[in-house]
């Protein structure tokens, strides 16, 4: 697929003006109209139909957020770095957290009160992709290699890391080189710019996409069976606005049921909700049938594996946590990145996820299931 074209739309561009602080009225216009706005630190760069199992639900049709008093804009980030950062100055109201990247950060500046809140991608969605010819088999070999990212601020580098040092590997004669996304990806897989790739598997389908063929090589054990993605807010927003963000993500875990169910009505609600992001250049037929593509693994990864024990959507444990601060103490090399960060149960709550899971989740998937646009 080619790479996604950001359009400037008056949606858009509210959203920058949020980026830069300088929308400071919305919200108070959006609560005055019974709705807050919650703003969310958006990696992605444009509103791709990816993200559609938060998306989906903001259509009239379906209104999971709005009717709860509640909905979600999306503040374009380049970096997990700069969402860190909105996040820290009060632009945006939750993000994403990735471990490998979050922790440090929080080790290194005590101010950086985060606190991870809902699981939104309860199994590990990276992959390392090669060339099918490649001698790389397993994650052992990417030491001392080239190691293709989509940009310098991607979390492969991270993940690359902590896989290694799993193994008892070193990751210092590693070259991390970005190679961006789809076709120019592709392009330096298939002319050995680089030798592999870490990423997650959105980013590995689009590649296959264009053409290239991918070999895919499997995860370390540990790491495995790891998460891959939470939402963080500020823990002064989590004592102020409860109720919002119970509703907040209760609509995310509605709509990622819904998608899961019927990732095509998902797909169309998201293009309803931001025409931008429909197809150009091609039918809606085609583009749906390469996103079912991109989206044939990650549409699992929504859902908990069948044997967890905890089935709630959205709840972590300390014992992940735990996991997460250890391999990331081992991929950072600092030993004392455990006694730095203090009981890892502040890192995370579950104070949320009773409530929101009080919601009939057969109701959501038959309605799905039985959904036309």
């Amino acid at each position: 697929m080619k790479k996604e074209r950001a359009m400037l739309t008056r949606r858009d561009f509210g959203l920058g003006l949020g980026a830069l602080g300088l929308a400071a009225g919305l919200p108070a216009l959006a609560q005055a109209q019974g709705v807050r706005v919650m703003k969310v630190a958006n990696t992605a760069a444009v509103n791709d139909p990816q993200q559609c199992f938060t998306t989906a639900g903001q259509h009239p049709r379906l209104d999971f957020y709005k009717s709860k008093g509640v909905d979600v804009e999306y503040v374009n980030m380049s970096s997990m770095t700069q969402a860190l950062q909105s996040l820290r100055a009060g632009h945006v109201d939750f993000g994403p957290a990735v471990p490998g990247i979050l922790l440090p950060a929080m080790a290194k500046d005590p101010s950086l009160d985060l606190v991870s809140v809902y699981k939104w991608l309860p199994r590990n969605a990276n992959v390392i992709v090669v060339k099918p010819g490649s001698p790389i088999r397993s994650a052992a070999d990417l030491a001392g290699k080239r190691i293709g990212v989509r940009s310098q601020g991607d979390t492969g580098i991270v993940i690359t890391k902590i896989m290694l040092a799993e193994l008892g590997l070193k990751d210092d004669r590693c070259e991390y080189i970005a190679i961006g996304d789809g076709a120019p990806a592709g392009a330096a897989i298939d002319n050995d710019r680089v030798d592999a790739m870490v990423a997650f598997d959105t980013a590995a389908a689009r590649i296959e996409l264009v053409g290239t063929k991918l070999r895919y090589v499997p995860l370390t054990p540990k790491f495995a069976q790891l998460g891959s993605g939470w939402l963080c807010v500020p823990r002064k927003l989590l004592k102020d606005d409860r109720k919002a963000l119970v509703a907040l993500f209760q609509g995310i875990a509605k709509s990622t049921l819904f998608s899961n169910a019927n990732l095509d009505a998902a797909i169309d609600l998201h293009w309803a909700t931001y025409p931008e992001s429909r197809p150009k250049g091609r039918s809606e037929d085609e583009a749906r049938k390469e996103l079912a593509f991109i989206l044939k693994d990650r549409r699992n990864s929504w859902m908990r594996r069948p044997d967890d024990p905890d089935q709630r959507m959205g709840a972590s444990s300390v014992a992940e946590w735990k996991a997460n601060i250890e391999m990331t103490a081992e991929s950072s090399k600092n030993p004392k990145l455990a006694s730095e960060l203090g009981d890892p149960n502040r890192l995370f709550t579950n104070e949320l996820i009773d409530d929101i899971n009080a919601f009939d989740k057969q109701a959501v998937i038959r309605m799905a299931r039985e959904f036309r646009l």
